[in-house]
């Protein structure tokens, strides 16, 4: 009963209304009170103007005579004297009740100038409160400006107020409260339950799914025009949803099985000039001399090493389309992993007669992504540049944060490519993969960045033309607390 839908309803509606209703009774408590204050401010507000001109301050013994006096008529109000500056010259609270020595001067010339009421002012003897007052300037006995200061809530009423206040503010708000809370809880139960006897059986409903066209039958059947009517219906073509996405799957997996022919095709022409180069060692051995033997040699590893990369790349890729290793992002610093990836291809690079170049290490970039992940988008860039530039050009890899984001990009030098390919670019069936014998193109290097990024939700942009270069340029999330700097960084240009 306690995990039922109603129950909870029920539970979180009370404690709402009692929230609502303590709030509701603590704005109404300070609105008297504040109204309270405002009016007797407004009936005293001529209270020391009128003392101070119908008594004499000329001496210290008249002033203390004038305030004893005022305490023995009015004991809620509370007089001062103050100096020109707020200092306190004389007081009528007893000894040690004074915790003030200066009273601010801002809101008694405010109230002199005819601010709008209440206006509140520092209590000397309530260190850290403000209450409503009445001033009045004066002539002191030696001929100095200064001020009658009349706190009109003495430390004795703010007491007694403070105690009658909060027991009939506990006591009319317990029983408002109360009244209140148990009417509109009967009202929210009786309306609860019929909505939770609808929901039960829409939850039956659900429990008994039935197949897709089961589900869009129903959906045109019910024509609830209500909330719970309209629930009903979505949940319908959610199974209309599951039926598109099983089409979905089926067509993804069309897409891997015309994957699966293009690498078998791809395969076929290294694997039969591998053939061939064995074979004619095999059957030529005895009339070849060494240095045919070595670059037939030679080739045959090349073409042994191109096979096992294909290979490798379809697993990975295969992998990666099945989502069985999701990105396992965490913090790391882009500068680094660039030094590291420049290292690890320098031996490439040079064979390739090509200039690596990663520039200076400077400020620590931090990314949020999968870091071994975006090692392998780098990599796969960087050997895709290599193979695609000439000798004596250059790749350059740089990174800058942009905003909250980290921009990344691999430049090269290389031959470029033709714009009516850089739409498919990226696709299984890019023109791009069709040159078997083109040492520099084919493979599923760009399919695997392409996923990879997939996978971080960011993309990856092109830009290239035949003679000038290709640049890659993708994006990935600063970490947070490297974000919340909104500092740019050049690592390289």
């Amino acid at each position: 009963m306690l995990n039922s839908l109603y129950t909870r309803i029920a539970v979180s509606f009370a404690v709402i209304l009692a929230c609502f209703g303590g709030a509701l009774g603590g704005l109404g408590y300070n609105a008297a009170r504040t109204h309270q204050q405002e009016v007797s401010q407004s009936l005293s507000r001529g209270l020391a103007a009128h003392i101070a001109e119908h008594n004499r301050l000329a001496g210290r013994a008249d002033v203390e005579a004038l305030f004893d006096m005022l305490m023995s008529v009015n004991p809620q109000i509370e007089v001062y004297l103050l100096d020109a500056g707020g200092r306190i010259l004389m007081h009528s609270a007893p000894d040690g009740h004074l915790l003030l020595e200066r009273v601010g001067l801002a809101p008694l010339k405010a109230f002199l100038a005819g601010a709008r009421l209440p206006v509140f002012a520092d209590n000397p003897r309530r260190a850290g409160r403000q209450d409503v007052f009445s001033v009045a300037p004066v002539v002191r006995a030696n001929g100095e400006p200064g001020y009658l200061y009349v706190v009109l809530a003495g430390e004795a009423y703010v007491q007694m107020s403070e105690s009658a206040g909060l027991s009939y503010a506990l006591s009319a708000g317990f029983w408002l409260g109360c009244a209140v809370l148990c009417g509109a809880l009967v009202a929210g139960l009786l309306v609860f339950r019929g909505i939770t006897r609808r929901i039960n059986r829409l939850a039956e409903q659900v429990e008994s799914f039935m197949p897709a066209e089961a589900g869009c039958a129903g959906a045109q059947s019910d024509g609830g025009k209500d909330e719970i009517g309209r629930l009903q219906a979505s949940f319908s073509r959610m199974s209309a949803t599951i039926a598109r996405q099983i089409d979905e799957l089926k067509r993804q997996d069309t897409l891997r099985r015309e994957l699966i022919a293009n690498v078998s095709h791809d395969l076929r022409t290294p694997l039969t000039a591998l053939h061939n180069y064995l074979e004619t060692l095999q059957v030529h051995a005895d009339r070849l001399t060494d240095d045919a033997r070595a670059d037939f040699l030679g080739r045959a590893v090349r073409q042994s090493q191109g096979v096992a990369r294909l290979a490798q790349q379809l697993f990975e890729l295969a992998r990666l389309e099945c989502e069985e290793s999701p990105p396992e992002p965490e913090d790391f610093c882009i500068n680094e992993l660039l030094q590291d990836i420049r290292h690890k291809m320098a031996f490439a690079a040079e064979a390739a007669g090509v200039a690596l170049d990663a520039g200076a290490a400077g400020d620590c970039l931090k990314v949020h992504a999968d870091i071994g992940l975006i090692e392998r988008v780098l990599t796969n860039l960087i050997d895709n540049a290599l193979r695609s530039t000439p000798r004596g050009g250059t790749v350059r890899l740089g990174a800058r944060q942009t905003g909250d984001t980290v921009e990344i990009d691999v430049v090269d030098s290389g031959r470029g490519i033709a714009p009516e390919l850089l739409p498919t670019l990226f696709a299984r069936t890019s023109p791009l993969r069709s040159h078997g014998n083109d040492p520099s193109r084919g493979g599923l290097g760009l399919l695997i960045v392409h996923r990879i990024l997939a996978l971080h939700r960011t993309a990856i942009d092109v830009d290239s033309a035949p003679g000038r270069g290709t640049r890659f340029r993708f994006v990935l999330p600063a970490a947070s607390e490297q974000a919340s700097l909104g500092a740019d960084a050049v690592v390289a240009s």
